[in-house]
C-alpha cells in the first residue's frame, strides 16, 4: 500500500517587500519550524522516497528543508500544480506519482491540505503551518487514489514538538 504525506508549507512573511503572493518567504518561524519537522520526520524514520512541492517560495523553502535531512536520498521536484490548488488538483497530483515510489510527500498550502484530507479520508482535520499528515492509501497503485479511499495515521505539528 502506498503512503503520502502532507505537509503544509511552514509560517510565512506577510511584508510589504513581495510584490506577489508566490514570492512569500518564510518567516522566523516558519524557519525555526520546518527543520524541526524534518528532524521529527528523520529520526522515525519517515523521510519520503520524493518529495513534490509547490514552486512558491514558503512552499520551496519548506521542501527544501525537508530534502537537505541527510537522512533523505530522495528524488525533489516542483510542480505547479500544487500552488493553490483545489482537492481535485492534489488528487490529480498524487494520482500521477510514479509507480516505483511507496511513500512521497506533497508539500503545499491550505486550504488546499485540509481538503485533501477530508477528500481521501472523510474527515475534517487542522492544518496549521508546517504540519505533516500520513495518509496510508487502499490502492497499490496511485492512479487507483479515489475519495474516501485512505486511512489518516497520524498528524503532527510543530507547537508538540517544540
Amino acid at each position: 500500500m502506498k503512503r503520502i504525506l502532507l505537509m503544509r508549507h511552514a509560517k510565512s512573511d506577510w511584508g510589504a517587500q513581495y510584490a506577489t503572493d508566490f514570492e512569500r518567504s518564510l518567516n522566523a518561524r516558519g524557519q525555526r519550524d520546518a527543520p524541526i519537522m524534518a528532524a521529527f520526520m528523520a529520526a522515525h524514520n519517515l523521510l519520503p522516497e520524493l518529495i513534490v512541492s509547490s514552486p512558491a517560495q514558503r512552499a520551496k523553502m519548506t521542501a527544501e528543508f525537508v530534502a537537505r535531512e541527510r537522512a533523505f536520498a530522495g528524488e525533489f521536484i516542483f510542480d505547479q500544480r500544487i500552488y493553490l490548488a483545489s482537492p481535485a488538483m492534489l488528487l490529480e497530483v498524487i494520482q500521477d506519482l510514479p509507480d516505483a515510489v511507496e511513500t512521497a510527500m506533497l508539500v503545499g498550502h491550505n486550504p488546499g491540505m485540509e481538503d485533501i484530507i477530508e477528500l481521501l479520508c472523510g474527515g475534517v482535520v487542522r492544518m496549521p503551518t508546517a504540519a505533516i499528515a500520513s495518509l496510508r492509501l487502499q490502492g497499490e497503485t496511485w492512479g487507483q487514489t479515489q475519495a474516501g479511499q485512505a486511512t489518516l495515521q497520524w498528524l503532527v505539528k510543530p507547537k508538540i514538538l517544540r
